[in-house]
Formats: structure tokens, sequence, C-alpha cells
């Protein structure tokens, strides 16, 4: 037909081929189209503070962020997110030169990755991993590695002796993640401090993604691996306020690191969103500003809510890895006679009316992840109790 070209070539870009529909867009639709409880996607069925809400809403009423804001984030949330990691971690930044405002942390990993990875680089991450990590190392042009965190005494553990094997002269980046999504794995003092020097050692950057940062339960703690020794000036340290804050919609995420590391990930960024989220920046200034009981209170909370889906996913059956940290329950379904968590995470919402993801979507070994399955729990305790008895009937 005249006008139309025709080639062999697929339309999407080969570094993406592998990339489809993510499984958060199936299972969300399967949740709406059966009716079920959906605990799978990682976001909240109630929203955050009055306070931090009524401000965005000020801000929209007085004429702040509707039109174009400054391409790093306007100076008063950069001003506020070097407060709370000086507060919080006694980590000195410098709002002006280090730190960047994105549309989330999904974009500050991209815009990361583009701007430090080259073609034929390795990028050595944290297996199960999140699934944008591996999009955006395919896009940047570079090779992933999987070190895999492998079940040991109800938890995922690092084998950090298969961290420091996994480095080669290829390896330009080591992604971490702590707390850690999907396995709710957080990584101890010492093996923050092992990776510390193994990446002084090596020369290597650092992308971390703290975005759970204030959801750590039981004995456990985070510590930005950029306030380990040698770690300052190699480190790109990724926070988000949707996970803190209850306000994932808004998309207002950040990057703290040094000048010259920032300057790389704002040289990408302004051609990616370029800016974003304009008033809903000036309401994160001040949630970022409320006192620690707020901090402590939405810990609290959310440890309850942990409680209730990990007992109850117990009683149902699974084999639970009760999480240290994020949103997160991370089930083995083997012994209730499964072994294809695709399979059964797809026949789950006819069977039980809730909705779950498979792990192995993040993982490039399937088979590694094949019997794992994905729970969240930051939902109302009246709907986690509704989701653990439909389990239990099953």
């Amino acid at each position: 037909m005249a006008g139309m070209t025709s080639s062999a070539r697929p339309h999407l870009n080969r570094r993406l081929a592998e990339f489809g529909t993510t499984i958060f867009a199936e299972m969300s639709a399967l949740a709406v189209s059966t009716g079920s409880i959906n605990l799978g996607q990682g976001f909240p069925d109630t929203d955050g503070p009055e306070e931090v809400r009524e401000a965005a809403v000020r801000a929209l009423r007085e004429g702040h962020g509707n039109q174009y804001p400054p391409g790093p984030g306007i100076p008063r949330l950069r001003t506020a997110i070097a407060a709370h990691q000086q507060r919080r971690y006694g980590l000195p930044y410098d709002p002006d030169t280090e730190v960047l405002v994105t549309a989330g942390a999904t974009e500050a990993i991209a815009a990361s990755l583009l701007a430090l990875v080259e073609p034929g680089d390795e990028v050595v991450a944290l297996e199960p991993y999140y699934d944008s990590y591996a999009a955006s190392i395919a896009m940047a042009g570079g090779t992933r590695v999987p070190v895999t965190l492998r079940p040991h005494e109800g938890s995922f553990r690092l084998d950090l002796d298969e961290l420091r094997a996994a480095v080669t002269d290829r390896t330009r980046l080591l992604l971490i993640n702590t707390p850690h999504n999907p396995t709710g794995t957080v990584l101890t003092r010492a093996e923050l401090a092992a990776i510390a020097e193994l990446a002084v050692e090596r020369d290597l950057l650092v992308v971390t993604d703290e975005v759970y940062e204030h959801l750590v339960f039981d004995d456990a703690e985070h510590l930005p691996l950029a306030s380990f020794p040698g770690m300052r000036e190699r480190t790109v340290t990724i926070g988000s306020a949707g996970k803190t804050f209850s306000f994932t919609g808004w998309k207002v995420g950040w990057v703290t690191a040094a000048p010259e590391l920032v300057a790389a990930v704002r040289s990408v960024k302004q051609f990616l969103t370029y800016v974003s989220s304009g008033p809903f920046q000036y309401a994160v200034a001040e949630a970022l500003a409320l006192p620690d009981s707020y901090f402590e209170d939405l810990r609290r909370s959310m440890l309850a809510r942990r409680d209730i889906l990990a007992g109850g996913l117990a009683e149902a059956g699974f084999d639970v890895y009760r999480p240290a940290g994020t949103y997160f329950v991370t089930t083995d379904i083997r012994p209730l006679g499964e072994k294809d968590g695709f399979a059964f995470c797809r026949a789950l919402p006819q069977r039980a009316g809730v909705v779950a993801i498979p792990n192995a979507v993040f993982y490039d070994d399937r088979e590694a992840g094949a019997p794992f399955v994905r729970f969240a729990f930051c939902k109302r305790e009246e709907v986690l109790r509704e989701a653990v008895e439909r389990l239990r009937a099953m």
C-alpha cells in the first residue's frame, strides 16, 4: 500500500526486547477485572498526612509550582532534603550543588544509570531486583551482572564472596538497594562496610536505592552507604517521598551525591522529564520537616500491618520470610504443593480473590525465583485481615 514501509526489524529498540508490559500492570488489571484485593503493586490504599495534602492545595492556590519549577528542583525542597540527610544521618549536602529533585525514584534510577554507564560497562545488582533496574541498565547499554540474595534462616542474605567475585575489570558500578525490595532484607553494618571496602578498593561508583529508609522493623537499622569511609564521593543516593508519606502518585524523588555526580545525573534528567510535580515539591518540603514522631508512627503502623499479613500467610500454609524492612512479604509456595509463581499468581484471583506478584520477574535466573511470591502490606488493616481470610479458605 502506498505510504507504507516494511522492514524485518522490530519497532522496539532491541535493548528493550526482553521487557514487555510490566507485571504490575498485568496483575493490577487482573485485580480490577476480578474484583480482587490487590496486594501486588506497592501503593497504599489511604492518603498520607492531611497537613501535607493541604500544603499541596495551598501551593496550587498560591501559584507555586504551577509553571515550570527550576530544573534541579525548587530551592525549598532541595534545602529540606539536605536538612533531612543531615538530621537523620549526619550527612551534609549542599542543596545547590549536591541535591537533585526527580520524577520519583524511578527517574532517579534511570537518569543515574544513563549518566554513569556506557555500552560495555558491567553493573552488579542485587537479585531479585526492582524491574526498572534491568530496563535502565539495558537502555544505557550496560551489562547486568546479578548477585543473588538467597534464603537463609528465615531471611534473604547477601553472599559477600559472591559479590566480590562478580566484580571484574569491566565493572563500572554497584547497584545496591536497602531496605531491599522485594525480599525485605536490610543490609547490616558489616555487609555495608564490606561493600564500601570493595567499592573503594576497585574504584567503583555506587548507586544506592534507599526509598524505604523509614520502613525498618524489629532490630534492623537503616544505614546510608554514603556514610561509610570513602563512599561520600562515589555514591549516588536515591530517596523518595512516595513510600514515606503515602503519596505515590505525586512522583517526587531525589538524588544526593557529590557535585560532579549530581551534575552528570542532571545532564540526563533534563532530557527526560526536565521538571515535574511543581506544587507537590512545596508540599514534600513541608513533609520532610515533620517531627520524628511522624516517622516513628509510620514505622509502628507498618509493623502492625506486616505482622497481620505475615502471620496470616503462615497460617494459610505459606512459608513466610518476615521482612526487616519495606512493605512487602516474600513467601515460598512450595508448602502449598505449588512451584510456579507465575501460574500461582495468575490463578490466585479466581481461587481466593487476592492478587500477588511472582518474584521470578525480579530474577535473571527465573528458576531461582520460581517458588517465591510477594505480597504488599501497605493497606488498611481491615483489608489485610479480609485478604488473609480469603487465603486461609483457598
